[in-house]
């Protein structure tokens, strides 16, 4: 395994960095967490190293935005979660609640340390917090500001590129991938500040596994939104329908991109070979993945893809476009997966329709993906992001 795709150490290679320094208030600030209805990958990566932080003494706040049907505060696992504000002003409110801890009152007092997940739009935690700072960074979101208009675009890079990089200068950083790494070094944060900690493999619940799919089966896990291209996946259907008669196609997932999606199946007449589950329960997801002969993954940009994982686990290989960010690192071109040169979806036709016709090839694959699931462990992603949380300045 290459340098760049070695799975996180683990605690035993360099001891706990936790436990020198002693019990912590650690805050962790992030727009989301994992039941928010948009929640994601990102989120499961926090929840996972949180509840983690929390068993090994520390006390853990998290702070994200508020929802419809989600409590003001709440403790769950040892966790306190506090939530305010929506999709922009969750950033006034960690401002407001960062500086009353300043003077001993409010959600934040007697914070030690902040873990900012920055994802696109920062936090600013130094500006306001007393405590030291560290950054968490899944990816840059330099392609999917976009989506939401020019003006906003304009905004939202600007504070990601320039305003946060000068802001945080000299701050620890951490980052999921390598790339990850090598896109804040392209922004201008030193390559010595940041750490890599990888994401760890899912625990997998108790599901009933069935037997792989007798006819062709492809599966997306992924929300529902514009930057994760499920037309992509559609479109292949469509190109590869004729070369393989009973091909067919399940989305997993849910968001508010579903419309444009399902007018989409429509016009490209697969309303028979497209199914769209909505969002499932995790059993539901393992088991519609255990029967699938290939996972697609034809995101804008991922920070890792954390569902290249959930399939390699029942030994289901990944395709994904090489340009899309971490995807390069969880998906191993050729040994765990494949990767499609061109972001077309006629270059991710090309290589799904290669596994599809060799069936050896697929197995092989299969098979190396989920020996290199067991390797990525939540326990080492925890120790990587703990150790730069001491190391914060």
């Amino acid at each position: 395994m290459s340098e760049a795709n070695r799975p996180a150490s683990t605690p035993r290679e360099h001891g706990s960095s936790t436990a020198s320094d002693g019990p912590r208030h650690i805050v962790v600030l992030n727009w989301r967490d994992v039941w928010h209805p948009e929640g994601g990958g990102s989120e499961l990566y926090v929840s996972e190293v949180n509840r983690r932080l929390q068993a090994s003494g520390h006390r853990v706040t998290v702070f994200c935005a508020r929802y419809d049907d989600a409590a003001a505060q709440e403790v769950r696992d040892g966790v306190r979660y506090v939530r305010r504000g929506g999709h922009l002003t969750v950033y006034l409110w960690a401002a407001l609640l960062l500086t009353l801890a300043r003077v001993g009152v409010g959600s934040f007092r007697g914070v030690d340390r902040v873990l900012e997940v920055q994802n696109g739009m920062p936090f600013l935690a130094r500006l306001f917090s007393a405590a030291p700072v560290t950054v968490l960074v899944h990816h840059v979101h330099r392609e999917q500001w976009s989506i939401f208009g020019p003006l906003v675009a304009r905004f939202g890079w600007f504070m990601e590129s320039r305003v946060a990089v000068r802001v945080n200068r000299g701050l620890r950083y951490i980052a999921v991938s390598e790339v990850t790494r090598s896109e804040l070094v392209d922004l201008g944060v030193t390559a010595g500040d940041i750490d890599i900690a990888w994401n760890g493999a899912p625990a997998m619940p108790d599901f009933a596994a069935e037997p792989t799919s007798p006819t062709p089966h492809l599966v997306v896990v992924a929300r529902l939104v514009p930057h994760k291209r499920v037309e992509h996946a559609m479109e292949t259907v469509a190109l590869l329908r004729s070369r393989h008669p009973g091909l067919r196609l399940t989305v997993m997932g849910s968001g508010w991109w579903q419309d444009q999606l399902l007018a989409r199946r429509a016009a490209l007449g697969l309303d028979d070979r497209v199914t769209f589950a909505g969002h499932v329960s995790e059993e539901e997801k393992y088991r519609l993945l255990s029967t699938a002969w290939v996972h697609l993954l034809p995101s804008l940009k991922e920070g890792w893809g954390l569902a290249i994982i959930e399939a390699a686990q029942v030994g289901v290989p990944s395709v994904a476009y090489s340009a899309a960010g971490g995807v390069s690192e969880s998906i191993l071109d050729g040994v765990t997966g494949l990767l499609a040169g061109e972001e077309t979806p006629s270059a991710l036709a090309a290589q799904v329709d290669r596994l599809l016709t060799d069936q050896d090839e697929r197995r092989t694959l299969g098979e190396k993906a989920q020996i290199r699931a067991t390797e990525l462990t939540w326990d080492a992603t925890t120790e990587r992001v703990a150790r730069a949380l001491a190391l914060s300045r």
